[in-house]
């Protein structure tokens, strides 16, 4: 395994405690997925070799390698062929509160980008007239949008919104967010109703989004209002989950 000039990993001040019950290689990878996080760990840099990690540590290589499969495993390190083991990019950790996936995106470093596959208008469905508070087969705005991070695919985000809302031109909605253009056009957003799910990518999904088909997608479903309660968009969205989360707080019911 060829090695950086530099081991990116030397200065992080990397320790395990023996006499805790936690395992030695579950200790090393949290503090890896933490100086990733941060920024510490940049995309692109190569970790050292695994030999010499281990010593430093004092840790035997098995427990080093199971601690980097195991983010592996997780999207944020990459074994490359002839490279080594390299990060690739942190998940991005999405809060459950009103806000775009481009602004989130932006927020946590991530340099997004659109690419806008359709913009057009459609008859409105029973579902999306229902949604939108307008009359099956009046005419709505529909958007498919491939949002991507570092280059790489994250998302794909199918949105349809009432007609003669706002200008929805393709060089505006690939330079920033739907909601960035929302708010431009004087739309305060209040609320939304919001369902998450899963399933399997199927081949168009799995193509987009550079999956295998079949694999596990994180679904999104939205509907979002003004402050005058009017609905102002639906959407449905598709992720990758080994790049993306949702993220939320529970409190205890007193």
């Amino acid at each position: 395994m060829p090695k950086p000039d530099v081991d990116p990993t030397a200065p992080l001040g990397l320790r395990v405690d023996r006499s805790s019950p936690v395992p030695l290689y579950f200790q090393l990878a949290q503090q890896l997925e933490a100086a990733i996080e941060r920024g510490a760990l940049t995309p692109g840099s190569l970790l050292g070799n695994e030999i010499e990690l281990a010593a430093r540590l004092g840790l035997s290589r098995p427990t080093v390698r199971q601690a980097i499969q195991s983010l592996v495993d997780k999207g944020l390190l990459v074994r490359r062929r002839g490279v080594g083991t390299q990060v690739v990019h942190s998940q991005v950790k999405r809060p459950l509160e009103l806000s775009s996936l481009y602004d989130d995106l932006e927020a946590a470093g991530q340099r997004p980008a659109t690419r806008v596959l359709v913009n057009t208008i459609v008859p409105a469905t029973a579902e999306i007239a229902a949604a939108l508070g307008v009359t099956e087969g009046h005419d709505v705005h529909r958007v498919e949008r491939l949002r991507l991070a570092h280059g790489e695919p994250m998302a794909y985000l199918t949105n349809h919104l009432p007609l003669g809302l706002l200008d929805l031109d393709t060089a505006r909605l690939e330079a920033t967010g739907l909601y960035r253009l929302m708010r431009s056009a004087g739309i305060t957003l209040h609320s939304a109703r919001q369902s998450i799910g899963a399933r399997g990518a199927t081949p168009a999904e799995a193509d987009r989004l550079a999956e295998a088909e079949g694999a596990p997608l994180l679904t999104m479903r939205r509907v979002t209002f003004d402050d005058t309660g009017r609905a102002v968009e639906q959407g449905d969205h598709t992720y990758r989950p080994a790049r993306y989360s949702f993220e939320f707080q529970l409190l205890v019911r007193p």
